[in-house]
Parts: structure tokens; C-alpha cells; sequence
């Protein structure tokens, strides 16, 4: 007896019945993103029979969950009234977490396609990303950049809201159809319009609003914040309240050298993939990241139960500034030793494993004492000799040691603030430091600061001179093998700053000079 429930319409070739499908199957390519880089997921949507539902599978967060609900209003909502049918999606591969409203539009074509409102062969080389409103509008997407960019690699045309076509314009060799809504791509699809393509920006012009010039005296001062660019040292400000340690971070930016295409591509997937651009289509300047004291591990380094990249990661190529550094968690500045050694931040999770890149300069700032005025010409300090050790020891061992620089910055005298004449302004600094890092760059192949052992022995060649200087330096000071590989590093771009290829004694002196911490403690 037969139950009728699998219609038989044909055999194989040995005789074997094969049944009809009952669901109508279609697959629209998008993407996901694992940290800054994105990956090709495939939208599966079968429309069968059955009682009406929406049954989701594949690894999927739930903000791609409750899309299922934006979907059917926004397909309504244009004009395409979905029959009642059961409809099932899968997002492959399926090993990995997929979150995010992205798959809103990729979805809501599949299961146009599977009802054959629009053609499925139109779908084969397109990757097709968006979020939809309820009324069919089409909303931004965080990481845009990088799906571009992933798009390119994998040889699709790329289907964006018109919101976010401006970061995907930035790649080029990219064909890229900008939508205002889901109408929009449904005709496009049936080859009854052509969308938008946006056209590829230059890479915006810096301007600098920051300047050297406005810093009066602070002469030391200066010349640490430029040993620091051209070396890319990490460098520690310990002054007085209202001396200019935030004055000075904040201009540091304004002596690097620009970023170039492939740094600015590279910086802006790190703010797209943070939702951060803000409607910018490229970052043109270098970053510069001032969080608060009480930021939290996961908001420094990155983290969360979807990781976002931290403010560590947000500065990559440019400037992290970590004002009041004694403040901050404990925890928070011990996070920071290992992804400032290896410039990158991994954050490990149960199934997956995300990294961001996090080439930092590193500025830090503290007062020398709780109450900040230690040593001042200005104010009276109360601190006691056991507060200030306590006070101090909050920042020692390893992050400290991290640290290659470490200026005093005491307060300016009345007649040097009110003098007429303006510092040194910021782009002949900005001159000297180029042709350091030129130096570097054809002799090391990186920055002084990033110097191996080995590598450091190589290039910082030691007159006899010289030698007896840094032996008389390490005696005086008690010097570990660690800061006397500091000290070299920092002698090594003192003398690429004169452009000497050999170090003289007088560089292993400035270089001593800049680093108060280690003379303080044996004075």
C-alpha cells in the first residue's frame, strides 16, 4: 500500500526510485567577520511544504536570529508577500559564529530566489551584505572594509548598502553596486535597473591641528618626544599637575610620518570592524587613543562575548596615551606587556581565537608623587618617602621595562611661557624624523625599538669610547642587562637622528639622560 506522501517521477539508471524534492532550494553568497578579516558564508534557503515557520541554523548569534523578523516585514513592506510556507536557512560553514544584522539582505534574496521572484543564476558571482529596516530600507554594516577587501580576493561583485559603499569605493579592482533598499536590489537582479557604483576615494590630505610649536621650553622634553618618533620608543612623562605632559602626547602624532595606503587600509578595517568610522570612508590621520582610568581589560585589549577590538588595537599605527598611569587597574596594565612585545592582541575564546594587529607607540603619564607636586618649584609636596615608593611601585616590573624612555617634565617658569618667540614647529621635526626611519628601515628593516638582542650587538658599533661611557653608565646606575639593551636602542636612534653610523659617547649620555627612572633610583 502506498502512503502517497513521496511522489515518484523517476529511476536511475540501475532502477532505483528517486523522489521529487519537496523544498525549492537557493544559495546567495555573503560573508562574516572573524576579527578584521572576513570569510565567504554561504546563504542555503529551502521553501517547502509544511506548517509556516522560519527555522535558522548555523552557528548563528542571535542578532542573526531574530532577523527572521525583519526579513518577512521588510519583504512585505516592498511588495513581495511571502506564501505560507515553511522556510528553512542554513549559513555555512557551520563551524563558524556568525552575529551581526549583515545577513539580513542575503537571506531575504535567498528566499526571494527560492520563490523565484528573482532569477538564481543572477546571484553566482555576486556576495550580497546588508541590513534591512523594517520598510526595506537597507542600513549600514560594521566591517564593510573588509568584506570589500575579501570580496576582491575572492573574485565576487559586492552588493552594499548605499550607507557603507563609500568603504568599500576605497578598494580598488572591486566592482561594487550600492542599494537604498531591498526593491532596489530585486530589480537589479532581474536586470531591470543597474545600481549605483560608487566611485573610489583618494586617500584624504593630512592636516595637522596640533603643533609642536605651541610647547614653550620643555626643551628635554621635546627632544624625548622626538627620539621616541623616530625610534618608535615607548616613552613615560612624570611631571606635576597642569605641567604639559597631555600638551606634549597629544602633538606626537604631528611628527610621525603620514600614513601611507596600506597603514590606512590596514587602520580603517580595525574601526570598521568596530562599527567606529563614523561615516569616514578612510582614516587619513594617525590614531590617537586617550581611554580613562577605569577602562576595563576587554575595553583595552579587546574582548567581549563577541570580540570587538580595544583601544589598543583602535591606536594601531598611531599613538596610545595613558594619562594618570598609576590609576589604572592593575590588571589592565599588566594586560598590556604581552601585545606590546609581539604587536598584536589574541583574544581566545571556546571555539575560536581572534586577533587584532596593535603597533603602538606608547605614551604614558604620571605624577611623581599621590599629590602631584614632588619636587615642584610651585607647591609644597606632603607626601611621604613610604607613599611616593607606593605611589611609584604601582607601575614597576615588566610593563615598566617596556618602557624606553622616561623624561622628567617640571614646570615652565612665567618668562618662557610668555616669550614671543614660538618653539620649533612641527614639520622640521617631522623632517629629522623621516630620515631616521629611513636609516632604520634600509639597515634593520623595522624600527630601533624592535631591535633583537643579536640584531642590536650588529648595528650598535662601540668605540672605545663609547665603551667606557656605557660601562661607567651601568656602574653609576646600577644598569640590568635589559636597560642597558634599552639604553642602546635609544642611543642607536639618537645617533640615527645625526645620522652617524657609529655611537658615540655623547649618545650613550643623552640616551642615560632619557631615562629618569632608572637614575632616580640611585640617587
Amino acid at each position: 500500500m502506498t502512503s502517497g506522501l513521496i511522489p515518484i517521477v523517476r529511476s536511475d539508471s540501475a532502477g532505483i526510485a528517486i523522489a521529487k524534492p519537496l523544498a525549492v532550494l537557493a544559495k546567495v553568497f555573503s560573508a562574516g567577520m572573524l576579527g578584521i578579516q572576513a570569510f565567504t558564508v554561504v546563504v542555503e534557503v529551502a521553501v517547502g511544504p509544511g506548517l509556516p515557520g522560519y527555522d535558522l541554523v548555523g552557528h548563528a548569534a542571535h542578532a542573526v536570529r531574530e532577523g527572521g523578523v525583519r526579513i518577512r516585514a521588510a519583504l512585505a513592506n516592498s511588495g513581495f508577500k511571502l506564501p505560507p510556507r515553511r522556510v528553512t536557512v542554513n549559513l555555512a560553514p557551520a563551524g563558524l559564529r556568525k552575529d551581526g544584522a549583515l545577513y539580513d539582505l542575503p537571506i531575504a534574496i535567498a528566499i526571494m530566489a527560492a520563490l523565484d521572484l528573482v532569477p538564481r543564476n543572477a546571484l553566482e558571482k555576486l556576495l550580497i551584505v546588508g541590513e534591512l529596516a523594517l520598510d526595506g530600507q537597507l542600513r549600514a554594516i560594521t566591517g564593510g572594509l573588509p568584506i570589500a577587501l575579501h570580496s576582491r580576493e575572492s573574485r565576487y561583485e559586492l552588493v552594499v548598502p548605499l550607507a557603507c559603499a563609500s568603504e568599500a569605493a576605497v578598494v580598488s579592482e572591486l566592482k561594487v553596486h550600492a542599494a537604498a533598499n531591498l526593491a532596489e536590489v530585486a530589480a537589479f537582479l532581474r536586470g531591470e535597473v543597474a545600481l549605483e557604483a560608487p566611485k573610489a576615494l583618494a586617500l584624504p590630505e593630512v592636516h595637522d591641528r596640533l603643533d609642536l610649536a605651541d610647547i614653550r621650553g620643555m626643551e628635554p622634553a621635546r627632544r624625548a618626544l622626538e627620539v621616541a618618533a623616530a625610534g618608535g620608543h615607548n616613552l613615560l612623562l612624570i611631571g606635576p599637575p597642569g605641567c604639559g605632559k597631555s600638551m606634549l602626547a597629544r602633538r606626537l602624532p604631528s611628527i610621525l610620518k603620514p600614513l601611507s595606503e596600506r597603514e590606512a587600509i590596514e587602520t580603517t578595517c580595525i574601526y570598521s570592524a568596530a562599527g567606529k568610522l563614523e561615516g569616514n570612508a578612510l582614516l587619513s590621520e594617525r590614531p590617537f587613543r586617550s581611554p580613562h582610568q577605569d577602562i576595563s581589560v576587554a575595553g583595552l585589549i579587546g574582548g567581549g562575548t563577541s570580540p570587538r577590538p580595544g583601544e589598543l588595537s583602535l591606536a594601531h599605527h598611531g599613538v596610545l596615551f595613558l594619562d594618570e598611569l598609576p590609576e589604572f587597574k592593575r590588571s589592565v596594565l599588566e594586560s598590556l606587556r604581552q601585545p606590546l612585545e609581539e604587536r598584536v592582541v589574541t583574544i581566545v575564546r571556546a571555539q575560536t581565537a581572534v586577533t587584532y594587529p596593535a603597533s603602538v607607540t606608547l605614551v604614558a603619564a604620571l605624577n611623581p608623587c599621590p599629590c602631584g607636586y614632588r619636587g615642584s618649584s610651585q607647591r609644597v609636596c606632603i607626601c611621604s618617602d613610604d607613599n611616593v615608593r607606593r605611589y611609584i611601585g604601582r607601575i614597576s616590573g615588566p610593563l615598566l621595562d617596556r618602557i624606553d624612555l622616561h623624561i622628567e617634565t617640571p614646570h615652565v617658569d612665567y618668562r618662557s611661557l610668555q616669550a614671543e618667540r614660538d618653539g620649533e614647529q612641527s614639520v622640521a621635526v617631522r623632517q629629522r624624523v623621516f630620515a631616521a626611519q629611513k636609516i632604520q628601515t634600509v639597515r634593520n628593516g623595522a624600527s630601533n625599538a624592535l631591535l633583537s638582542p643579536r640584531k642590536l650587538r650588529q648595528v650598535c658599533t662601540l668605540d672605545s669610547a663609547a665603551d667606557r661611557q656605557l660601562e661607567r653608565c651601568v656602574r653609576r646606575f646600577g644598569l640590568s642587562a635589559r636597560a642597558v639593551h634599552r639604553v642602546l636602542r635609544v642611543a642607536r636612534t639618537v645617533a640615527d637622528l645625526a645620522e652617524r653610523p657609529h655611537l658615540l659617547p655623547s649618545d650613550i649620555s643623552e640616551a642615560v639622560s632619557l631615562r629618569a627612572l632608572d637614575r632616580q633610583t640611585t640617587t
